[in-house]
């Protein structure tokens, strides 16, 4: 594989847009990651929008916190499928070809960056929810209710966007300047320690501790405690993370002291295989939640079901009477 240059559109490029094009990528290396890209979000984006309002029955139904985590989590994964594989790569680099002013794309890279701290950071939370209910159930009953945890969840957004706001400088990484000067290693090493090290040692951490709480687990039963369904959806999560951005973080910090994307076919390889393996994340949760969850899976059911009874028109007069009927009233018959 190798790097593609767009040499005809620097011939007409005139001097009043130069300084435009330093702020450019150059083109993708073949066709393959936009291909694999539209097909991330063709299937990603229906299924998270699935699996935001499956959750928010669930959430709705059952007054849990742990689901209104999981729907932070969703609707972070749909931010981040719609700002940055749409916006940020398909359209930005496959579409215009980076034909947008510079502050467009500097804009792009503070929305891009809010949206990864709140999927990331929310994933956080839901790890430290699950270990105080499991460590300190009776903390965990005065804490935590519905209502508060709304207010943690909005309270995150609003942080992971203002984090957000330093990465407006964040420089092109396809374009960038070798060595990089001190603004740039700052800017990486932030992102590399708030997206993956101190994220990632925070789940080894508290998921060893309620993993082995529940090997030591008292007996119930006569049995031992199994490992309730939100554990192991949450190990999963965690565990698809940690694999899925390592790539990614090593790569960054290898481009920062020993290569250049723009000078290394390799190394610009090599970044974009990692983007592409990071971004699988968004799209994965839904069949974590499908495998491990049989309420998530019938709510699922009863989602699609209705969303069917929808389109089709009624075709007798018991389904025109059950249309008329309030919607509370039909959920309850459906369980």
């Amino acid at each position: 594989m190798m790097l593609l240059a767009n040499i005809t559109d620097w011939a007409w490029a005139s001097d009043a847009e130069w300084w435009e094009w330093d702020e450019r990528s150059p083109c993708v290396v073949g066709i393959i990651p936009v291909i694999y890209y539209s097909l991330l979000l063709g299937l990603g984006l229906p299924v998270n929008i699935l699996t935001a309002i499956a959750l928010s029955r669930l959430a709705a139904r059952t007054k849990k916190s742990s689901y209104w985590y999981l729907l932070a989590l969703t609707t972070s994964d749909i931010l981040t499928q719609v700002i940055i594989i749409f916006m940020g790569f398909l359209l930005q680099t496959a579409i215009l070809a980076r034909r947008v002013p510079h502050v467009f794309i500097h804009a792009s890279n503070v929305l891009e960056f809010a949206a990864n701290h709140a999927s990331i950071w929310v994933t956080v939370l839901l790890t430290v929810d699950r270990y105080v209910a499991l460590c300190h159930p009776l903390h965990y009953r005065m804490f935590s209710y519905p209502e508060r945890t709304r207010k943690i969840i909005a309270t995150v957004f609003a942080v992971a966007l203002a984090t957000g706001i330093p990465f407006y400088w964040w420089l092109d990484i396809w374009r960038d300047y070798h060595p990089p000067p001190t603004k740039d290693k700052v800017l990486k090493w932030i992102h590399c320690f708030t997206m993956y090290f101190i994220p990632c040692s925070t789940f080894l951490a508290t998921n060893s501790v309620i993993i082995c709480k529940l090997k030591r687990g008292q007996q119930v039963d006569g049995r031992h405690r199994r490992m309730g369904k939100t554990v192991a959806i949450l190990v999963a999560i965690t565990t698809i993370f940690t694999v899925l951005w390592a790539p990614r973080t090593f790569v960054i910090l290898f481009h920062l002291y020993l290569g250049s994307a723009s000078k290394d076919w390799q190394v610009h390889v090599a970044l974009n295989l990692a983007n592409m393996i990071a971004m699988l994340n968004t799209t994965v949760n839904f069949f974590f939640y499908c495998f491990v969850s049989k309420t998530f899976r019938r709510t699922v059911g009863e989602v699609i079901r209705s969303c069917n009874s929808f389109c089709q028109p009624p075709t007798n007069g018991r389904f025109l009477h059950s249309a008329l009927k309030p919607l509370g009233l039909l959920d309850s018959m459906s369980l």
